[in-house]
C-alpha cells in the first residue's frame, strides 16, 4: 500500500474533486489517502494557497490542474518505485515506511514548536529584558530579598556595574563614569565615592545596587538591555507583518550590526588597558549612555532581522515536512 497525501482546503471544488478520483483509483492502486487542510498551518498556505489541490506521493508531487489519468501515471509511479525499494532493501525500508506513519510525541512536540516558537521567542526575551527591571522596584517597596535573586541571576550574564547601567526612583537615570564627560549629571564616583581604577573598586561598582537617593540599579546593564530589548520589539514586528520581512544579508548586518557596537565597545575596552604604549596610541575613553544603548540596539536589532527570517524558513520546513503526520485526516 503506497501512502497519498493530498492538501486541500474547505469550499474546493477541485479540491472535492481530487479525492474522489483517488479514491475510484484505489482498487487498482491500494492507497492509503491522508488529506490535509492547509488552512490549519500558516506555512501551508503561504506555500500551497494559489496550487491547491496538490497530491503528493513518494517523491512525485503534482498541482492542480490535472486529470484522473495524471493520478493514474503518478501512482503507477510511486508504486514501481516503492516495490523496488521493499526488494533491495527489505525490512528496513518497510520498518521505515510505518515510522513515517506513526505520529510520536515527538513529533507533536517539533510540530507546536515550529508553530509557536516565535511566540516563544518573544515571551523569553520579554521576561528577560522585564526581569531586570522589577529588581530596583522590589528594592524600592523595600522587598529585598526577591531582588536580591534577580540581581544574582543576572550576576553572571552582565557586568552590572553601576556606572554603565540605569537607576530607577533616584534623582537621575544614570551615574556615568566621570571620564565620560557628561556634563549636567553627578559622576558615579562622586555619588557613591566608588572608584575602579582597582580591582577592588571595581567588584564594589559591580555589588553597588543603590539606595533612596540615588535610586535603584536595573539589574542588565545599559547595553544589554538595549541589546535584548530591540530583539524583543523586532520580534513583535515580524509577527505584527506576517513574518514576511525577508532577512537582511550577512554584509549589512555586520556592517550595521557588528561595526558600531565592536568599534564603541573594543576602543573603550583598549584605550583602558593599563600600557602605556596602547594609551599613548589610543586615548582614554568611556563610552555613554546614548552610544551603549545606541549600538546595542542596532546590534540587537539587525541580528534579530538577520536570523529570525532565516529561523522562519527553517521553521516552516519542519511544519510542512511533519503537517501530514500531525494533521493529517486519514479518508478510508
Amino acid at each position: 500500500m503506497i501512502s497519498v497525501t493530498l492538501y486541500t482546503r474547505k469550499d474546493c471544488h477541485l479540491c472535492e474533486q481530487a479525492e474522489q478520483d483517488l479514491k475510484t483509483l484505489q482498487d487498482e492502486f491500494p492507497l492509503r489517502l491522508v488529506l490535509v487542510d492547509i488552512d490549519d498551518d500558516r506555512a501551508l498556505q503561504k506555500e500551497y494557497a494559489l496550487e491547491i489541490p496538490v497530491v503528493e506521493v513518494g517523491p512525485y508531487k503534482i498541482k492542480a490542474p490535472f486529470s484522473i489519468a495524471t493520478l493514474r501515471m503518478t501512482l503507477g509511479a510511486a508504486r514501481d518505485r516503492q516495490s523496488q525499494l521493499e526488494q533491495i532493501r527489505g525490512d528496513s525500508y518497510r520498518a521505515a515506511l510505518a515510522r513515517s506513519q506513526t505520529v510520536t510525541r515527538a513529533d507533536r512536540a517539533s510540530y507546536w514548536f515550529a508553530r509557536h516558537y516565535l511566540a516563544i521567542f518573544a515571551l523569553f526575551l520579554f521576561f528577560y529584558v522585564g526581569l531586570p527591571f522589577l529588581a530596583p522596584v522590589l528594592k524600592q517597596v523595600g522587598a529585598d530579598g526577591p531582588a536580591e535573586v534577580i540581581y544574582k541571576i543576572y550576576s553572571p550574564l552582565c557586568h552590572q556595574w553601576g556606572f554603565r547601567s540605569w537607576f530607577l526612583f533616584g534623582e537621575q537615570v544614570y551615574y556615568p563614569h566621570a571620564a565620560a564627560g557628561i556634563e549636567g549629571v553627578i559622576s558615579f564616583e562622586a555619588a557613591t565615592g566608588i572608584s575602579d581604577q582597582t580591582d577592588p573598586g571595581r567588584l564594589e561598582a559591580r555589588s553597588f545596587e543603590g539606595n533612596p537617593v540615588m535610586g535603584f540599579k536595573v539589574a542588565l546593564c545599559e547595553r544589554d538591555v538595549a541589546i535584548w530589548g530591540a530583539m524583543f520589539l523586532f520580534a513583535v514586528l515580524f509577527a505584527a507583518t506576517g513574518r514576511r520581512l525577508p532577512a537582511i544579508p550577512w554584509w549589512l548586518w555586520i556592517l550595521l550590526g557588528i561595526v558600531p557596537p565592536g568599534l564603541d565597545g573594543f576602543s573603550q575596552l583598549l584605550s583602558q588597558l593599563p600600557y602605556d604604549w596602547i594609551q599613548a596610541l589610543l586615548p582614554y575613553r568611556e563610552s555613554t549612555p546614548f552610544l551603549r544603548s545606541l549600538t546595542g540596539f542596532m546590534f540587537g536589532w539587525f541580528t534579530a532581522w538577520f536570523a529570525f527570517p532565516l529561523f522562519e524558513e527553517t521553521m516552516a520546513d519542519t511544519c510542512r515536512l511533519l503537517s501530514r503526520k500531525v494533521i493529517g485526516t486519514v479518508s478510508e
